[in-house]
C-alpha cells in the first residue's frame, strides 16, 4: 500500500505514475507490481533497492548519484525490553521523499501529525524527524531497563531463599542479553546517522538536524555502557550478597561449636570410667554438672552476642 502527503501536511491522492515532486510517498509491505511502479517513478540505485528489500538488513547510510538512502532500524517495543525490532528504508532527494518498511510502523503517525509545520515542510526536515522519533525508541528501551536494574538492586538484599536468588541472577543475565542486542542494533544505527550527518545532500541547517540525532544516539550508547557495567555490578553485588551471607552462616555455627566445645570437654572428663573419681559419688553431682554445663554455655552466649559475633 502507498500512501501519500504533500509537504503541507495535508493527505493526497495521488495517481499511479504520477510524479512525486514535492511528495512524500510511504509503502507498507509493497508488492512486485508497486516496487516496479516505485522504481519507474524514482531514480533509485539498485544496490539500495536490494538494501531496502533484504530482511534484517541493520541500519546503514549511503550517499548514492541519485540521492541518499539510509536503513534505518529501531526497536519495535522497546517498553517491554522486547528484542524485536522494526526498520524503515528512506530515499532522500532534493524534491521528494520516499519511504519503504515492511510493516506498519507507529511513529510514521506521529510524523504526518506535524508535517506541513514551520520547521517541517521540506523533505530533509521529514526525513530528520523520522530519525529523532524512531531514535526515541532507545531512550524508551533504557529508561526501562534502568527501571528494572533499580529494582534488581533492592530485591538482591530483600531475597533469602536459593530459588529466589537464582531467579535473580537469570534475570540479570536476560537483560545483559535484550542490553547487548539492543547496543548491536545502536551501534550499526549511530554509524549510519554519523556518515549521513556528513554527507548528505542537504542544506547546512539540515545537516545540523541530522547532528543532532547522531549526539543523541551517541548519547544513548554511552548510556547503554554504563547500563551494562551496572547489571555486571548486579552480579558483583549478588556474589558479595552471598559472602557475606555464608559468613554469617559459619559466623554462627562457630558460635554455636564453641559453646558446646567446653560442654563435651566437661562431659568428657565425668563420663571417664576410672575408679577413685569423688564427683562420680556425690549425691548432687548430676545437679551441679547440669549447672556447670548451663553456666559455661549461657556465659560464652553471652559474651558472643554483646560482641556481635551471634
Amino acid at each position: 500500500m502507498i500512501e501519500a502527503t504533500d509537504f503541507s501536511g495535508q493527505p493526497v491522492s495521488w495517481a499511479k505514475g504520477q510524479s512525486p515532486e514535492g511528495l512524500w510517498l510511504h509503502a507498507t509491505a509493497p508488492s512486485r507490481d508497486e516496487l516496479v511502479l516505485l522504481d519507474r517513478i524514482y531514480p533509485m540505485n539498485e544496490l539500495a533497492l536490494e538494501d531496502a528489500l533484504e530482511s534484517g538488513h541493520p541500519s546503514h547510510y549511503q550517499k548514492y548519484p541519485e540521492g541518499d538512502f539510509m536503513t534505518f532500524r529501531t526497536l519495535a517495543d522497546p517498553g517491554k525490553l522486547s528484542e524485536d525490532s522494526e526498520r524503515i528504508s528512506i530515499f532522500l532527494y532534493p524534491g521528494s521523499l520516499l519511504t519503504l518498511a515492511t510493516e506498519p510502523l507507529p511513529y510514521l503517525d506521529r510524523v504526518r501529525e506535524i508535517v506541513g509545520r514551520e520547521s517541517v515542510d521540506t523533505p530533509a526536515e521529514v526525513t530528520f524527524e523520522l530519525l529523532d522519533l524512531g531514535a526515541e525508541s532507545y531512550s524508551v528501551f533504557m529508561r526501562a531497563l534502568e527501571h528494572q536494574i533499580d529494582a534488581l538492586e533492592q530485591q538482591m538484599f530483600d531475597t533469602s531463599t536459593r530459588r529466589e536468588t537464582a531467579n535473580l541472577v537469570q534475570i540479570v543475565f536476560d537483560l545483559k542479553q535484550r542490553l547487548n542486542h539492543a547496543r548491536r542494533l545502536a551501534l550499526d544505527t549511530q554509524d549510519a546517522l554519523n556518515l549521513m550527518a556528513r554527507h548528505a545532500s542537504v542544506s547546512d541547517s539540515d545537516l545540523l538536524r541530522f547532528r543532532d540525532v547522531r549526539d543523541s544516539m551517541n548519547r544513548l550508547s554511552k548510556r547503554m555502557d554504563t547500563g551494562r557495567d551496572n547489571l555486571s555490578n548486579l552480579l558483583t553485588i549478588h556474589s558479595s550478597v552471598q559472602s557475606q551471607r555464608m559468613n554469617e552462616v559459619m559466623r554462627t555455627l562457630a558460635a554455636v561449636s564453641t559453646v558446646f566445645l567446653p560442654l563435651t570437654f566437661l562431659a568428657g572428663v565425668w563420663g571417664m570410667n576410672f575408679d577413685h573419681m569423688p564427683e562420680l559419688h556425690w549425691i548432687s553431682g548430676y545437679a551441679l554438672a547440669w549447672a556447670s554445663f548451663l553456666l559455661v554455655g549461657l556465659t560464652l552466649a553471652w559474651v558472643f552476642k554483646r560482641r556481635g559475633w551471634w
